[in-house]
């Protein structure tokens, strides 16, 4: 290796570096960069929360509930608002819902219970619980029967339905049901079963077999004896695995 003179001032200096090492340094870089846009594209993305204004206009819907347990409809409203409305983190989030009746024998427990629900869906998180927990509520003086044979434990169980739907009419929840399997299973097993002419008593008029009893699981009158065991039509449950 030959010397070399150094007849000038250093000022500056650099390490010398192979070609790969230098595309993997300019790549760190460019990633860092990407990183530090995307944090700052998120920084200014509006999340729901309980101090968030209500602005002058809400979009919703209203859904109509009319039970045999009264003599009147009750009119549930679910009203919206849009987050980051034209960009890619728009989003649709229930603010608030009101019930309407003129039954006064609910009148407090529909307040009540309306206050409630706004404000959790307000104060923002999760809150596909509620479905749950209203879903589960039963009434010590029995459910009804809505029409097409589903058994409703309560009124307040038929609102938890509501708001399901409407979670899922705003992608907050995915649809619940049997998978394409289970579907062509229940198809085959209803086909066998009609064939068979088999005559029982019926807990209501539905679209099922006549004969078809409750399920457990999904609380339909669509439980029929295939096989020495009762299987749903309508979920596919079957106590046979």
């Amino acid at each position: 290796m030959s010397k070399i003179k150094i007849e000038h001032k250093i000022v500056k200096y650099a390490v010398a570096r192979d070609e790969p090492e230098k595309e993997a340094e300019a790549g760190a870089i460019a990633a860092a960069a990407d990183a530090a846009e995307r944090q700052s594209s998120d920084s200014n993305v509006i999340r729901m929360h309980e101090k968030l204004e209500r602005p002058e206009v809400l979009i919703g819907s209203t859904y109509k509930v009319k039970t045999p347990v009264s003599d009147h409809a009750m009119y549930v409203t679910i009203n919206d608002i849009v987050l980051n409305e034209g960009t890619p983190h728009e989003q649709r989030r229930p603010f608030e819902i009101f019930i309407n009746s003129k039954n006064l024998d609910h009148y407090q427990w529909i307040v009540a219970l309306t206050r409630i629900m706004s404000a959790v869906f307000r104060k923002g998180g999760d809150v596909t619980f509620l479905v749950d927990e209203l879903k589960a509520v039963f009434d010590p003086r029995g459910g009804y029967w809505q029409p097409g044979g589903k058994f409703m434990p309560s009124i307040i169980a038929e609102l938890g339905h509501i708001v399901e739907k409407h979670l899922i009419g705003i992608g907050l929840l995915k649809p619940s049901g049997p998978s394409e399997d289970q579907i062509r299973y229940i198809e085959e097993k209803r086909a066998e079963f009609e064939a068979r002419g088999v005559q029982k008593d019926a807990f209501a008029e539905n679209t099922f077999p006549e004969g078809a009893q409750l399920c457990n699981k999904c609380n339909t009158a669509a439980a029929v004896l295939l096989d020495g065991c009762m299987t749903c039509l309508n979920c596919g449950y079957s106590k046979c695995g």
